[in-house]
């Protein structure tokens, strides 16, 4: 992923507790899954982890995922960190890092934070990353960035963004939808998620002046200032959009995702292929 703006109501009654919506970015050459059901199929290497009831894409190149959800009312999403003079090529990838949480290995800690700290003992081993783990069961969302000089943390409610720095870094696309979506969780009647995938499908490019500088040139620095992203090869590869509703005792959680891919590995630009999906967690 390489833009998430998100609201999150940890205290709510009633009514949304988290709001999300996410485009993930990547090489249109790099081939993978839509979102889907987890079966055995899809690989699992913890030990004592299940793929069972997890919904997210997979990346058929790394073997794990970028956003998912499960039925027990796990979460997990994760940007890459731009850092284009620290990359190492022999890096183990990122997407196990959301893979193995959703999973629920029985080596792991059971708690967003506690899992984030087992991760950071390890975060120098990766190439840069921000990774997001939710329980909504717990009411509990914590992020942990592997080049950010903090450790993992709860995240204290209210509507965030992360893309390819720290969080809630003012890069012109991020504050833009963060504002955007933050309207779109506040309206009195629940607004239908195509709303939210919508709003993240934006060309617009940011003025130079506003542009960040990351250690890449400036005509690519430009192109990866749009919320949706077209280049040749690389873009905005799929859109999601992400509710947990509190129903009384239980909650509702719902997920839409447009990409350009119909299941057949074959890339469409732009993306029009849609799937949802929607089920109930048990509140705590």
């Amino acid at each position: 992923m390489c833009l998430i703006v998100f609201d999150w109501r940890p205290r709510a009654r009633a009514g949304a507790l988290f709001t999300l919506a996410a485009n993930r970015d990547e090489f249109l050459r790099r081939t993978a899954e839509p979102l889907h059901w987890w079966s055995a199929a899809d690989s699992v290497t913890s030990p004592g982890s299940s793929a069972a009831g997890v919904l997210a894409g997979r990346d058929l190149v790394g073997g794990g995922t970028w956003l998912g959800v499960t039925r027990s009312g796990r979460f997990a999403a994760l940007t890459n960190y731009r850092a284009p003079n620290d990359m190492r090529p022999d890096a183990p990838t990122r997407g196990t890092l959301v893979s193995r949480w959703l999973t629920d290995a029985q080596d792991l800690p059971d708690t967003p934070l506690g899992y984030l700290d087992e991760v950071a003992r390890s975060g120098d081993l990766y190439n840069g990353f921000n990774l997001i783990v939710g329980d909504w069961a717990r009411r509990e969302l914590a992020w942990y960035c592997n080049r950010a000089d903090r450790p993992p943390a709860p995240l204290p409610e209210g509507t965030h963004g992360i893309s390819n720095a720290v969080l809630d870094t003012p890069w012109p696309k991020l504050v833009r939808k963060r504002a955007e979506l933050a309207r779109l969780a506040a309206s009195e009647t629940q607004v239908p998620l195509v709303r939210f995938v919508e709003m993240m499908r934006d060309p617009q490019i940011a003025p130079d002046r506003e542009l960040p500088a990351t250690g890449i040139p400036l005509e690519r620095e430009r192109a990866l200032s749009a919320a949706f992203i077209e280049t040749p090869d690389y873009g905005t590869r799929g859109t999601t959009a992400l509710r947990v509703t509190v129903r009384g005792m239980q909650l509702d959680v719902e997920a839409l995702e447009r990409s350009d891919d119909d299941g057949s590995h074959r890339v469409v630009r732009p993306g029009g292929f849609e799937r949802s999906e929607r089920y109930t967690v048990a509140a705590a």
